[in-house]
C-alpha cells in the first residue's frame, strides 16, 4: 500500500502540472484575441471577412489534429506514464509557439508565410489533445478521497489563469501601442513572452510526480499501445457520450474567452480596450467559479449540476445575446458575458471530472482526451469561425447564443444517456436505484 502524499505536496503537484496546461491556453487565447492582427499579418484580403474567416479557420485547423493527438499521445501517456507524457506535451506545445511567434508575416515571405502558420497551429493541436486529458486525469488520481470534483477543477482553473494574463496583456499592450504598431508588430510580443516562460515550465513538468495510482496499477499490468487502442474501441460508445457532455463546456469557454475580443470590437463596435476588460474579468469570474462547480459536485453530485447549469444555457443563451445587440454597451457585454461565465463555471466545474470517471481506468487518458477533442473540433476551435460565418450568413449578431441553446441539448442528452447507463449497471449488478446524483 503506497503511503499518503503530504496535502502540501499535492499542492505543489497540482501546481507543476497545471502550469504547463496554462502555456497551451494562453497560446489559443493569444491567437483568438488578436485574430484581427494575425489575420491581416498572414491572410490579407480586400474583405475583413475573408480575413477573419481565414484566421478563425486557422484557429479551428489545430483542433482537427486534437482527436490524432488524443489517440496517439493518449496511449503514450497511459502507457509510459502521466508524467512522462506531460513532458512530450509540452515539448510539441513549446515548437508551436516558437513557429507563429518567430515566423515574417505574408508581406516578406509570401504563401509560405502562412503555410507555416498552419503547420504551427497543427503541431499545437496534437499537443493539445492530450494535454488537458492529461492533467485532468493526473488530478483526478491524486485527489483527496471526496474531494476528486475539486482537484480536477484546477485544470479548467489554470486555463483561466491563461485568460487572464492574456487579456491583462492585451490591455497594456493596447495602452502604450498605437493600433498600427498593435497591427504590425504589438501582437508578437504575447506570443514571445509565451516562448521566454517555456524553460521554466520545463522545470516543472520535469520534476513532477508519478501518480500512485499509475505506478500500483503498472506494477500488475501494464497494457501496450495495441491493447490501448482496442480498448478505446470497445469503449466506443463512451467515447461518444463524454464527447456530447463536452460540448457546451468547449463552446461557451470559446465564446466568452477567445471570441469575445473580435465579436465585441467587429461586431459590437466597441473599443479593444473594452472588450479585453470584460474578457479579462470573465477570466477572474471563471477563476472563482469553476472549482466552486467542482467542489459542489463533489457535495450534492454531478448531475445535478449539470442538468442545472446546461439546463438555464439553453433557455438563457439566446435571449441575454438578443437584450445585448439590441443594446450594446461595456456594461451590457460584461453583464451578459459574465451569467455566461457562471454557468459555463458551474458546468464545467462537474463535468470534467464525471467523464474521467466514467473512463476504464487502463484507457482513461485516452478515452477521456479523444472525447474532448472530438468535441473540441467542432464545438471548440470552430466556436469563433462558425459564429462569425453565421452573423455574416442571416445578419442576426445574436446568433451566437443559438449555437450554446445547440451545445446545450447535446450536453443535456448525453448527461441524460449516462444516467441511464448507470441505473442499467446497477440493475445489472443488483445494487438499488440511487436518486440522481
Amino acid at each position: 500500500m503506497t503511503a499518503a502524499v503530504p496535502q502540501q505536496s499535492k499542492l505543489w503537484r497540482v501546481f507543476q502540472v497545471s502550469s504547463g496546461n496554462f502555456l497551451e491556453m494562453y497560446d489559443f487565447m493569444v491567437f483568438g484575441y488578436y485574430a484581427k492582427s494575425i489575420g491581416g499579418a498572414f491572410f490579407p484580403s480586400d474583405s475583413e471577412f475573408a480575413t477573419l474567416m481565414a484566421t478563425f479557420m486557422t484557429f479551428g485547423a489545430g483542433f482537427l489534429m486534437r482527436p490524432l493527438g488524443a489517440i496517439f499521445l493518449g496511449s503514450y501517456i497511459d502507457h509510459h506514464g502521466r508524467r512522462k507524457g506531460l513532458i512530450v506535451t509540452l515539448g510539441l506545445m513549446a515548437v508551436g509557439t516558437l513557429t507563429i511567434a518567430c515566423i515574417p508575416g505574408y508581406a516578406s515571405i509570401g504563401l509560405l508565410a502562412p503555410v507555416i502558420v498552419v503547420f504551427g497551429r497543427l503541431i499545437q493541436g496534437l499537443s493539445a489533445g492530450v494535454e488537458l486529458g492529461g492533467v485532468s486525469v493526473y488530478l483526478a488520481e491524486i485527489a483527496s478521497p471526496g474531494h476528486k470534483g475539486f482537484y480536477v477543477s484546477w485544470q479548467s482553473a489554470s486555463q483561466q489563469v491563461a485568460v487572464i494574463f492574456a487579456a491583462t496583456l492585451g490591455m497594456m499592450l493596447s495602452s502604450y501601442l498605437p493600433p498600427g504598431d498593435m497591427a504590425a508588430w504589438g501582437w508578437r510580443v504575447p506570443l514571445i513572452i509565451g516562448c521566454v516562460i517555456i524553460p521554466f515550465l520545463f522545470m516543472l513538468r520535469r520534476t513532477l510526480q508519478e501518480t500512485e495510482e499509475f505506478q500500483a496499477r503498472t506494477k500488475v499490468h501494464r497494457p501496450s499501445p495495441g491493447q490501448i487502442f482496442r480498448s478505446v474501441a470497445v469503449n466506443w460508445r463512451l467515447v461518444l457520450m463524454g464527447a456530447f457532455m463536452v460540448t457546451m463546456s468547449n463552446a461557451a469557454f470559446y465564446m466568452i474567452t477567445a471570441y469575445t475580443p473580435t465579436f465585441g470590437n467587429s461586431v459590437l463596435k466597441l473599443s479593444s480596450m473594452d472588450s479585453l476588460t470584460v474578457t479579462l474579468c470573465v477570466g477572474l469570474s471563471n477563476l472563482f467559479f469553476v472549482p466552486l462547480g467542482g467542489a459542489l459536485s463533489d457535495k450534492i453530485g454531478r448531475k445535478p449540476v449539470l442538468i442545472a447549469s446546461a439546463g438555464l444555457m439553453l433557455l438563457t443563451a439566446y435571449p441575454a445575446m438578443v437584450l445585448l445587440t439590441g443594446s450594446p454597451s461595456f456594461n451590457h457585454l460584461l453583464m451578459t458575458e459574465l451569467w455566461l461565465s457562471l454557468l459555463y463555471s458551474a458546468y464545467n466545474g462537474g463535468m470534467i471530472v464525471y467523464v474521467t470517471e466514467i473512463m476504464p481506468a487502463d484507457v482513461r487518458t485516452s478515452g477521456f482526451s479523444l472525447a474532448y477533442s472530438l468535441s473540441q473540433t467542432f464545438f471548440g476551435g470552430f466556436t469563433p469561425a462558425i459564429c462569425t460565418y453565421l452573423i455574416h450568413l442571416t445578419n442576426d449578431k445574436a446568433i451566437p447564443g443559438a449555437w450554446l441553446s445547440v451545445a446545450s441539448i447535446c450536453a443535456l442528452s448525453a448527461v441524460f444517456f449516462a444516467w441511464r447507463r448507470e441505473q442499467r449497471q446497477r440493475c445489472a449488478e443488483g445494487q438499488p436505484l440511487p436518486a440522481v446524483s
